[in-house]
């Protein structure tokens, strides 16, 4: 529910009501033993619901979400309102330009409706904010910015811009960090971040086939690096789909300068004639690409996610849906505390660690995963194609090989919720 102004204490107050802090605010309070927290969640946007916007619908942007996140979505209570207006990707076809290497992942092989869905991000952020202010249990507090955090003996004292030239002062048992990226937060915490760059730009746009994609994703590799496009509603009789190509940094203005019909001559040379001939591109947005992690994910009443945590490569589509596990992971690990009559251990490291420890293979797998793809089908050189299109193969020859390369795209980590350690002095 929206407040008017801040109280003065809360037991959990998180920064950013977005796809990642949107979403854990809403596990939290979905989780029955939770809902006696005192929770404050503040954004500096205003949280907008209700009708989509339609000022460029063909240009819409969006986000892959995994069969993984499905579930972490229904455990929230969102799945229902979000489901209507996804896209479900019910084949991957992963490929090497100008190589025989070909695998294809197909949902009913792996007993499942979908591989996973693409939602454009506005539904997304406007299901969750709506999600949000109809929470009995969850103040929101938007616009509203947290400028300053230091530690106290009882957590974390914060204080909060209130955009009127005064500032509230809170203290809370935890603060969760969820503001993307660039977050003003940890930089005035003095939280490092190691960047490894590609190289690289994503360039971002919303395509159109002669062809319908028939819930089709696709995954190609090519001389100037990987792309994927994504299915996405028909509009208008327009066959849409979603692309995000990776492109070497010398050869992001030649790319950028061409005229849209060069354009999309030059993408369908790299992608083929799969869904028919490329008829029109929208908006063309970039994006430098980098592996970025947190040299700490946790400080004595201080959790990072998102991606202030680890911010990977988009191609391989495994940030938000490794954000969202992290959600749970954490959510879980608040309700256990709770349901034990210890919410006062929710912010002290050593319990804090145990959210760390259960995560860390998760998440080393999925970068892992996700930068070695990457760099894999970004390299030209000969002898490494030929090993990765044996790779292409072999999956299609091997099923156990196959069945984890699918789990991975999934997000579908086989883990049960394990119990929590007690009271730690």
């Amino acid at each position: 529910m929206l407040i008017d102004s801040p109280h003065t204490h809360y037991d959990l107050v998180i920064a950013g009501g977005g796809l990642v802090g949107g979403s854990f605010a809403l596990l939290l309070a979905a989780l029955p033993g939770s809902r006696a927290l005192r929770i404050l969640l503040v954004d500096s946007s205003p949280l907008v619901s209700g009708t989509r916007d339609v000022g460029k619908p063909f240009d819409a942007r969006s986000t892959a979400i995994s069969w993984g996140s499905r579930q972490i979505f229904q455990q929230a209570g969102l799945w229902d309102k979000l489901s209507p207006g996804l896209t479900a990707i019910r084949d991957i076809h992963v490929s090497d330009k100008g190589h025989v290497g070909a695998t294809r992942l197909n949902s009913d092989q792996m007993h499942v409706d979908a591989l996973g869905y693409v939602a454009e991000n506005t539904h997304l952020n406007q299901v969750i904010a709506a999600s949000l202010l109809d929470s009995p249990h969850i103040a929101v507090y938007a616009p509203g910015k947290i400028v300053d955090a230091k530690p106290v003996s009882e957590g974390v004292s914060l204080l909060v811009d209130t955009g009127t030239q005064a500032t509230v002062q809170v203290t809370s048992r935890l603060l969760v960090i969820a503001d993307g990226g660039r977050s003003s937060l940890c930089d005035q915490l003095g939280i490092a971040l190691t960047r490894k760059p590609y190289g690289q730009h994503a360039l971002i746009s919303n395509i159109s086939f002669e062809q319908a994609h028939q819930g089709r994703a696709f995954e190609r590799f090519t001389d100037t690096g990987p792309l994927a496009v994504l299915p996405l509603p028909d509009l208008d009789g327009e066959h849409r789909a979603a692309l995000v190509w990776t492109l070497a940094d010398d050869q992001v203005d030649n790319i950028m300068a061409l005229p849209d019909a060069a354009f999309l001559t030059a993408l369908q040379q790299r992608f083929g004639y799969r869904l028919g001939t490329l008829t029109r591109v929208g908006e063309r947005v970039l994006y430098p690409l980098s592996l970025t992690l947190a040299s700490e994910q946790i400080r004595p009443g201080i959790v990072l996610l998102g991606n202030v945590a680890h911010t990977l490569h988009p191609v391989a589509g495994q940030g938000l849906n490794l954000a969202l596990r992290d959600a749970r992971e954490l959510a879980a690990l608040i309700a256990a505390a709770v349901d034990m009559d210890q919410a006062d251990m929710i912010g002290r490291y050593q319990w804090l660690q145990q959210y760390v420890q259960r995560q860390q293979k998760d998440q080393q797998q999925t970068v892992y995963f996700s930068d070695q793809v990457t760099r894999l089908f970004s390299n030209s050189n000969p002898i490494l194609a030929l090993g990765r299109n044996i790779g292409l193969l072999g999956m299609d020859l091997l099923p156990p090989a196959k069945r984890w390369f699918s789990r991975q795209a999934m997000g579908m980590t086989d883990r049960q919720i394990r119990p929590v350690s007690g009271r730690h002095e």
